[in-house]
This record gives structure tokens, C-alpha cells and sequence, in this order.
């Protein structure tokens, strides 16, 4: 949530500091500012609204050779100039910070009484007042930085600049990404490398606790201890366009239609003709699974829908019980670890704050081990957990997840393979299920050709304001995901139940103005659901099938019927997603609703 940029340059790096929150307006867009020095003063503007209004109020007059900026996403009150970043102490020392500090009330009130004065109504104004208020008493700013930390309860990743240090940006970690980047004469630093990667393919990823300065020609590190550390320099050689549309209209049409690719990436390598690899999850892969008796799955949003696909799948197909768990729920109760537990934590990027918590809330218990599914191979996720399995992605600019969340699941498959082989799975049923999975980029492709036909279903969309999503089995949390995708990018009211609950309550809400979208493979609960179907039917609700070619579903009146391409039953849950994607995706843009940055939303999830 909300991005940070920082340079120092013997150049003017407000250009860089601009391309860098454009890159990062998927965290945050309520609002966007910059602080520089220039000739030993400093200077800055902020804006209300997306990076865009920022780049508008930036003159010529606003320059210098080192500078910080942020892009917002609200925590701490509203969305106005005053709320924005940077935040200022006098009129000498800014602040950029992303996170929350939980005892910002008791710090603001101490400073208020030492004569600091507050214009906003955020959490990160006590950071600039308590930096400066050590540096006021004789230290330098750095010094001021590590004195202040041990202060900031809660998660922050933050930079501070001073006009009478002209030379050198201070940062620090906790709970919240940041990387430096290395150039020439010049350095960096962001929460997110692709801020910066139009200037440097050089990185140094900060560990948590690390706090570091940045110099024209240097860097230095001190870890939580405060003793100076190296760490590794990751070159990252992969194109960039990423955060270019591509010719799409929208990152997320992009994205979804960047699924056939990044699942075949995913599925690189891991893949033998007849069975999954197993040595591609990682060194002692292989001795930590053989300890393996049962799954916890935590994770957030999309990502915890993509752990629901796999219980079914990890105790239907492996024959292994598997729990499924919100990562905000997990953290804050009481449970019991059964022996051989692994658990398995899931997020796009990596840094999801109520996940991360959770996994270092296990590292106190008694799992055998820690495997995360991620789509950032230098986030927090993976660097502390046992294993990982990278997702393969490539980085997801929509706010509303789709590449990331096939990819997802088709990891999971992956270790539900590797988890079943030692129990129900035997050499016939994984060459089976390997078989579909060489399959699945060109079954991805064949659904993404029903896309001008769901565009024409999407206008029946256009005036609602609620919509029921039924499915059955483990097409149940793919419906949950399709409501959410509805929900997020067109502000429809949307709802996910199992069909066979219709009658326990959601039926009372069904008329001619509500519709109801069912997911309907051909599988063994196919005619149980087309009695649950018929129960919409009688009471003149309109519905919207996406059905196997194969199911019998035909139009008739209230009945819409899009035929979804046959597909193997083990991979169907990711086949019906991608139907599910575009009727989204086109009912915002029928409703004009902000497809890629959704009111109120940010991708990266970091404070809780």
C-alpha cells in the first residue's frame, strides 16, 4: 500500500521521481506529493488525486539533485494536501512513509507538548517531528533516524531528507518493502524495484529492521542491531513493459489476456512428461514433504480464494487435510498444530502485511515447514519461509488480480501433486493431471475467444446494482472469486454461495432484477446443480450460465448460456475463471467505472 521513490543524483531527478509513482500508482492513488533540495532549501508539492494532477502542479521552479516522493493510499485521514506526503517538520526536514504507526496518538502528544504543530491527520507527521526533534538536539540525521526507530510501534518503510544534508537519504524498514537501486554518479531507492527500473537493473532488497543512507556514489546498511552489513546485489535483466498497456485499453485486459504465457512460465520446468518435478520447489523439498501429514493454507482476498481451490484439491486428489484460513483471522486466535503440519502462505506480492505476520507467528510453532506460493522472488514471503514456488507472473499493474491468481492455482496444483504422490495419488492419476496441466495454457487461450460474446452478456449488467454468484463444489470459491472481481471494478454489489444453499436464505433475494451467474462444468454435481438453477428460474430470476458445451444448457428465456471449451475436470476451476475475469472487466467499462485503480482499493496490501 502507497509507493515511495528517493533519488540522489548529480542531475535533477524530478523526472525520475515522477516515472517512479507512475510506475507505483497501482499501491496507491488518493493522492501524490515530492520533496526536493534545491541550493540548500527545500521544496515540494502535493496533490490530491492520481499522479497525473501531481505532474500537472510541477514546475520548472520545482527541481534539485535529491528528492523523496509518495503516492498515497488513505490510512490515516482523508485524502487531502495536508494528509499527502511528504510530511514536513520545520521547514528543513521531509518525510515519506508507508505503514502505520500504532502509537502515533501517544508520540503527537508528546511532541505537542514540546511545541511541535501538526497540520494533518496522519499517523506519519509524528515520524518528521520526532526525527527532527532528535536531530534538534544534536544529532545528525542519521543518528536521528536510528534513535527515532526503537520509538515507531507498528510496520513503516520510510525516507527522510534534510536541507542542511544535502548529500544523503536516510531509510529504514519494518513490516513494510523497500530496495535500493545502484546506478553511476547516481542512487535510488523505492518499495518496489519496477519504480526504478527505467534507470538502474541493479538492486540491494533491505532486510527487515535494516535502516540504510544512499549517497551519489554510495550506500551503507546497519541491520537491527546496528551493526554494518552487506547485502547481495540482485541484477534483474527482464524486460520492463510490464508497465506499459501493450495496446490494451486497460492493464487488467492486458493481464488477463497475458494468461496463456505466464502459465506456461509458471509450468516451465517443473513439468516432466508424465510427472511434476519435484526438485523445483526448492533444496530439501523432497525430505520436507515426505514429513508431511496435513495443510494449513493462509493468505488474503484473491489469494485466500485460490487456497479454497486447493483444500478441495489437496484432500480430494492427495488424500491430506487441508485448512483454509484469512490471514487476519489466523493471526489474532487461538489454534491447535497438528503434527506434520504444513503451512502454506500465498500472496501476489509478497509483502501482504496480515500474511507475513502470520508466517512469523509460525515460526514460534510447531509446523514442519513454511512453503509460499508468490509471484516476487525478492519479497519477505520468500525470503523467510522454508520453500517457495514462484508464480511466474511477471508484475500485475491492475488493482483487481487475474494473472496472478491462475498462476496461483496453478502452482497449488502443482504441490497438491507433489503432496498427493506420497498418499492417493498414484503413477496413472499424476500422469493424468500432468497431462491436463501441459494443456492448460492452450485451454486458457481457447476461453479467452469467448471474450466478444461476454462483452455482449456484460450489457445486461450495465444497470444493476446487486448480482448472485452460485457454484458447486470446488467451483464454489472460483464463484467467490468472480464476485469479487464484479465487486472491486464495478461497484456491484456482489455475493458468492454454494447452489445448494440458495434455499437457506440467498433465494430470498432473487427477481427479475437481480442477476445470478453459476459456473457449470460438466462434473458429478452438474444435475444437482441445474435443480438448484431451476429453483432461479421459477422465481423470474435472470440467470447467466457460463456451462461445459457439453452440460445441455441451451438459451431460453431468463436462461444466457456462454459455452465454456471442454476441458479436463481437475483444471477446470482455472478454466472458468477466465470468463468470470472478462464479464468483470467489461461491466466496469460499461459502467465507466476506474478499471485499473478502483475507488478506495491499492494492489499491495502492507500494513494490516
Amino acid at each position: 500500500m502507497c509507493g515511495i521513490v528517493g533519488a540522489v543524483a548529480e542531475r535533477n531527478i524530478s523526472g525520475i521521481l515522477l516515472e517512479g509513482l507512475k510506475r507505483l500508482e497501482y499501491r496507491g492513488y488518493d493522492s501524490a506529493g515530492v520533496a526536493l533540495i534545491d541550493q540548500g532549501a527545500l521544496i515540494s508539492c502535493k496533490r490530491v488525486g492520481k499522479v497525473a494532477a501531481l505532474e500537472e502542479g510541477l514546475t520548472a521552479d520545482i527541481k534539485g539533485a535529491i528528492g523523496i516522493a509518495h503516492t498515497r493510499w488513505a490510512t490515516h485521514g482523508k485524502p487531502t494536501e495536508k494528509n499527502a506526503h511528504p510530511h514536513f517538520s520545520g521547514d528543513k526536514l521531509a518525510v515519506v512513509h508507508n505503514g502505520i504507526i500504532e502509537n502515533h496518538a501517544e508520540l503527537r502528544e508528546r511532541l505537542s507538548a514540546k511545541g511541535y504543530a501538526f497540520v494533518s491527520e496522519t499517523d506519519t507527521e509524528t515520524i518528521a517531528h520526532l526525527i527532527n526533534d532528535l536531530i534538534n538536539s544534536g544529532l545528525d540525521l542519521v543518528a536521528a533516524v536510528k534513535a527515532a526507530i526503537p520509538e515507531l510501534e507498528g510496520a513503516y518503510g520510510l525516507a527522510v531528507i534534510h536541507a542542511d544534508d544535502p548529500q544523503r537519504i536516510v531509510c529504514a524498514r519494518s513490516g513494510s518493502p523497500l530496495v535500493l537501486g545502484l546506478g553511476f554518479g547516481e542512487n535510488f531507492l523505492a518499495s518496489d524495484q519496477l519504480a526504478l527500473r527505467q534507470v538502474t537493473d541493479r538492486f540491494v532488497y533491505l532486510d527487515e529492521g535494516d535502516i540504510a543512507e544512499i549517497t551519489t556514489n554510495s550506500y551503507k546498511i546497519w541491520n537491527k542491531s546496528g551493526d554494518t552489513v552487506t547485502r547481495k546485489v540482485e541484477r534483474i535483466t527482464g524486460k520492463a513493459d510490464s508497465a506499459d498497456k501493450g495496446g490494451y485499453r486497460h492493464f487488467m485486459l492486458k493481464e488477463i489476456y497475458e494468461q496463456p504465457h505466464v502459465i506456461k512460465n509458471t509450468l516451465q520446468g517443473r513439468l516432466g512428461k508424465d510427472h511434476v518435478l519435484e526438485q523445483s520447489f526448492g533444496s530439501g523439498a523432497t525430505e520436507l514433504f515426505d514429513k508431511v501429514s496435513s495443510v494449513q493454507i493462509v493468505a488474503c482476498g484473491t489469494s485466500y480464494h485460490s487456497g479454497m481451490v486447493a483444500k478441495y484439491w489437496i484432500e480430494g486428489i492427495a488424500g491430506i487435510p487441508c485448512r483454509v484460513e484469512v490471514a487476519s483471522e489466523f493471526r489474532y486466535r487461538k489454534f491447535v498444530v497438528s503434527p506434520g503440519t504444513l503451512l502454506v502462505t500465498i500472496s501476489q506480492s509478497g509483502e501482504t502485511a496480515d500474511t507475513l505476520a502470520a508466517l512469523r507467528l509460525a515460526k514460534d510453532l510447531d509446523y514442519t515447514a513454511t512453503l509460499t506460493i508468490c509471484n516476487v522472488a525478492q519479497s519477505s514471503l520468500v525470503r523467510e519461509s522454508d520453500l517457495a514456488l514462484m508464480t511466474e507472473a511477471g508484475p500485475e499493474i491492475g488493482v483487481a488480480s487475474t494473472k496472478a491468481f491462475t498462476t496461483q492455482l496453478t502452482a497449488l496444483l502443482l504441490l497438491t501433486v507433489a503432496l498427493g504422490r506420497r498418499n492417493a495419488i498414484d503413477k496413472a492419476t499424476e500422469a493424468s493431471i500432468v497431462k491436463a496441466l501441459h494443456m492448460l495454457p492452450e485451454t486458457i487461450a481457447s476461453a479467452l475467444g469467448l471474450d466478444a460474446e461476454i462483452r455482449q452478456v456484460a450489457e445486461a449488467f450495465a444497470d444493476k446494482h446487486n448480482a448472485l454468484f452460485l457454484g458447486r463444489g470446488v467451483q464454489w470459491p472460483v464463484a467467490m472469486e468472480g464476485a469479487l472481481k464484479l465487486k472491486e471494478i464495478s461497484y456491484i454489489h456482489a455475493e458468492s454461495y454454494p447452489a445448494g444453499e440458495l434455499k437457506h436464505g440467498p433465494l430470498a433475494l432473487v427477481d427479475d432484477d437481480m442477476p445470478v451467474v453459476a459456473v457449470a462444468p460438466n462434473d458429478e454435481l452438474l444435475e444437482k446443480l441445474k435443480s438448484n438453477l431451476e429453483e432461479v428460474q421459477a422465481r423470474g430470476g435472470q440467470l447467466f450460465v457460463f456451462a461445459d458445451k457439453n452440460s445441455g444448457f441451451k438459451n431460453e428465456p431468463g436462461l444466457t448460456v456462454v459455452q465454456v471449451p471442454h476441458s479436463d475436470e481437475v483444471i477446470a476451476p482455472i478454466l472458468y475463471t477466465i470468463p468470470l475475469q472478462l464479464l468483470s472487466y467489461h461491466v466496469a467499462v460499461f459502467k465507466g467505472t476506474d478499471v485499473d485503480q478502483p475507488r478506495n482499493l491499492a494492489k499491495s496490501v502492507t500494513v494490516e
